[in-house]
């Protein structure tokens, strides 16, 4: 409100039971939307700085929260950072991919919805015994795309034997990419390349190509333009003129 920091004073009612077997001897109204059991601050209030803390982290979210008339800092923020919940089901596609926590020490697993281009579940590790366990617990994944890890063939296979397996389209590049120099290198050490061009320069005396003509780019006839081609014709005009 006019970055003004504002303070909710809600009235609700508390009910007594008079059961003496009720665990719960007293029940307080709740309001949807607004407030939640044991929170001190609203809903929405909730939510924005745990996006926040989601972009930025600790430190720097707090700074903005601040600049921003936010009463919220580091440690509450980050107490603000929790997992989201699992789905109960894979995705239609899934897609599975390791990557570094630190590198050259320890690896996890990613997994990833790959129609709709989300995160889905993070795994400890990238050993066959804990992403065999994923999809025996979350069925539902009809097409699991991967890298060419043996790992994640073995995992693959026990569990869900029917599914369809499917490269990804990075680590097909990237195979291709890594074959293709290891075959030019190991035929420029040989000078096979070299000695085949030599060849083919003396055998085939082929007169060079004409140059291709090409046409010449015709710009835009915008305002701009018009008026640099008139102060061009000016400018030469002048020249000529002395």
């Amino acid at each position: 409100m006019g970055s003004r920091r504002v303070v909710v004073r809600l009235r609700v009612r508390r009910y007594f039971c008079d059961r003496r077997s009720c665990s719960r001897r007293t029940f307080v109204e709740q309001v949807a939307g607004l407030i939640e059991r044991h929170r001190r601050s609203s809903v929405g209030l909730t939510s924005w700085p745990r996006s926040i803390a989601v972009e930025l982290g600790g430190g720097p979210a707090a700074r903005l929260c601040h600049r921003l008339r936010l009463a919220v800092g580091r440690t509450r923020l980050l107490r603000l950072l929790k997992a989201p919940a699992g789905p109960d089901r894979a995705p239609r596609v899934l897609g599975v991919d390791e990557f570094a926590f630190h590198k050259g020490c320890a690896y996890g697993t990613v997994l990833v919805d790959v129609e709709a281009g989300r995160g889905v579940d993070v795994l400890p590790d990238r050993t066959s015994e804990t992403f065999a366990a994923w999809p025996a617990e979350h069925p539902g994944a009809g097409i699991i795309c991967r890298d060419r890890a043996s790992v994640y063939t073995k995992a693959v296979k026990e569990p869900a034997p029917d599914v369809r397996e499917a490269a990804d389209r990075r680590h097909l590049l990237q195979s291709l990419s890594a074959a293709v120099k290891k075959t030019c290198r190991q035929h420029r050490n040989r000078n096979c390349l070299r000695e085949h061009t030599e060849e083919e320069a003396t055998v085939a005396n082929l007169p060079e190509p004409p140059p291709m003509l090409l046409p010449s780019a015709e710009l835009p006839r915008t305002q701009i333009v018009e008026r640099t081609r008139h102060r061009y014709e000016d400018i030469h005009r002048l020249l000529e003129k002395g």
